[in-house]
């Protein structure tokens, strides 16, 4: 037992299951969100238009490339592999996605975020939109966060593929 009455082997499990359900939280957003985007990748492109970040051409190559870039790490994300880095470009993401999303916000425009969906330019419920948007984006990048700090979870590949002795 340790200081605060809990077996560690126990505490090590929990964190464990806490970690598993951070990586397949994550992998599930993830590739949920880029599935629907590559369904249609021109719509993709102009959605990232909206937000008036990068210029069009940029911008539009960004919205194509981007789903892919999500659903590769929802995949490994689910086999659990690589997971510190694959948690630290998921974080990147959710940053750069609340940045954006307050970005539009602060300059007054009314699209929907394109999240989960093609966009858009939306008429009333943007601001309301934005705090949910930007909420969510921040519970998974703590999510990621957890695992960059402690990547060792559940049924994950890491333990078999990466060399460690703690198999």
């Amino acid at each position: 037992m340790n200081g605060t009455g809990v077996h560690p082997a126990r505490a090590v499990r929990a964190w464990e299951w806490t970690g598993t359900a951070a990586r397949l939280l994550l992998a599930a957003v993830l590739g949920y969100a880029g599935l629907l985007k590559v369904q249609d990748l021109t719509e993709a492109g102009r959605t990232v238009v909206l937000y008036r970040i990068l210029p069009d051409d940029t911008a539009q190559l960004v919205g194509g490339v981007l789903p892919f870039i999500e659903v590769s790490l929802a995949v490994l994300l689910l086999a659990g592999l690589a997971t510190r880095v694959v948690a630290a470009g998921a974080a990147v993401l959710m940053v750069v996605y609340i940045a954006a999303i307050t970005s539009v916000w602060a300059r007054g425009l009314s699209i929907d975020c394109g999240c989960f969906s093609s966009g858009g330019t939306v008429m009333d419920g943007a601001v309301r939109g934005y705090v949910i948007d930007i909420a969510r984006d921040l519970v998974l990048l703590a999510a990621a966060v957890l695992l960059i700090r402690n990547p060792r979870t559940r049924y994950a590949l890491d333990p078999w593929v990466l060399d460690t002795k703690e198999r």
